[in-house]
């Protein structure tokens, strides 16, 4: 697998998205995934990310999109989402990107008042259209599994259950280690997603809230994950997400931590190639 980063690790820490590329592609990271907006990006823009990411020889992997109102009760609530998420996707194969990172939100009013079955099904019918558009441009949905209480995709077996029942060769799942740990959910259990599981994200975190904090800097023992992972055969990338670092005038170091860890820890386990 590729080791990747998120380049959201440079923009939350005011760097702009090409001098974060350029110190990406100079730390020796084998692609990227980009986190933007793309009704924010001007033709230009996207034209110039590509040519950068093309001429480092830093292939774009990834684009994640948070997009919660995809399981709102109001219609076109969901319809808005659906049409963002198709610009994600557009600019996803525009880029040459192999997915888009979807994170669905969380049952609303502590699964009261709007019955969760009815939430989860509007996710299922709205990653349904989101598979068929994506099918079209040759595109992969990677749902992230997010370790909250509330949250629709909260452990392995919600998440290998939604992608089930929502039965779209395009839809599949995201695997993300420090989540999983938060989770309680275990590496063995990481075998449940086999064929379903088609990228990674990794950070460290202080087992018991979400931390996104360089490998080794918190409680995670990732060589077991890794080694599940592995075994998933997954032709993919394993990208670090750091977010909000404590001490931004000092990302790049934050960020060269990073990928020493894990490059060590994926060398261990014979996983990067």
């Amino acid at each position: 697998m590729k080791l990747g980063i998120i380049n959201s690790a440079f923009s939350q820490a005011g760097v702009d998205t090409v001098t974060g590329l350029e110190h990406i592609a100079r730390i020796g990271f084998d692609s990227v995934d980009i986190f933007t907006e793309p009704s924010m990006l001007s033709a230009e823009e996207i034209s110039r990310i590509g040519n950068l990411c093309e001429s480092k020889s830093l292939p774009i992997l990834s684009l994640p999109v948070v997009a919660i109102g995809l399981i709102d009760f109001n219609d076109p609530v969901r319809d808005y989402h659906i049409e963002r998420c198709k610009n994600f996707i557009d600019l996803a194969a525009q880029w040459g990107a192999g997915n888009i990172l979807l994170v669905l939100g969380e049952y609303i009013w502590q699964r009261e008042v709007i019955g969760p079955e009815d939430q989860w099904r509007w996710g299922l019918e709205s990653c349904r259209i989101l598979g068929d558009y994506a099918d079209s441009k040759g595109i992969d949905i990677a749902l992230e599994l997010e370790p909250f209480r509330l949250s629709l995709l909260n452990s392995i077996d919600e998440m290998s259950r939604f992608v089930s029942e929502c039965d779209h060769p395009r839809v599949r799942a995201n695997i993300d280690i420090s989540h999983l740990v938060l989770a309680d959910n275990g590496p063995e259990e990481v075998a449940k997603l086999a064929g379903q599981a088609i990228h990674v994200h990794i950070s460290d975190c202080d087992g018991k809230v979400h931390g996104d904090l360089p490998p080794g800097r918190g409680v995670v023992k990732f060589a077991p994950y890794l080694q599940a992972i592995k075994e998933l055969n997954i032709d993919g990338a394993v990208s670090i997400e750091l977010e909000y670092s404590p001490d931004p005038a000092r990302i790049v170091e934050w960020v060269e931590e990073a990928y020493t860890e894990t490059a060590r820890l994926m060398e261990q386990v014979g996983l990067r190639g």
